[in-house]
């Protein structure tokens, strides 16, 4: 079992950044994929962006690509999403995701169906 807690959320006017993390419990967080996807007010959840056990492969939505960062320290079991260049569409809970099974880019096509864990979000608003 995996436990997945976010933080970093918050509000920041367009143009700014934030720094989300995810921690997680357990040994074996480091073997599995992760990502992080998004869910706007009275949208659909969508992907954000996804990465391999090893950190070498990444995965980005068009939307955030050039603008988000995903990163990952295994020796700290933790997930990261490093966002800049903010936009008022950007508004939406972050969540983090993690699967020992679906690799990155399996991940990054579900729109998070079928993945094990999760937590349970952080908030992040864009104001303009």
């Amino acid at each position: 079992q995996v436990q997945l807690v976010e933080s970093g959320g918050g509000l920041v006017q367009a143009g700014g950044s934030l720094r989300l993390s995810c921690a997680a419990s357990g040994r074996t967080f480091s073997t599995y994929s992760a990502g992080w996807f998004r869910q706007a007010p009275g949208k659909e959840r969508e992907f954000v962006a996804t990465i391999s056990a090893s950190g070498a492969i990444t995965y980005y939505a068009d939307s955030v690509k050039g603008r988000f960062t995903i990163s990952r320290d295994n020796a700290k079991n933790t997930l990261y999403l490093q966002m800049n260049s903010l936009k008022p569409e950007d508004t939406a809970v972050y969540y983090c995701a993690a699967d020992p099974f679906k690799t990155t880019q399996t991940m990054s096509v579900s729109r998070g169906y079928g993945i094990n864990y999760w937590g349970k979000g952080t908030l992040v608003t864009v104001s303009a």
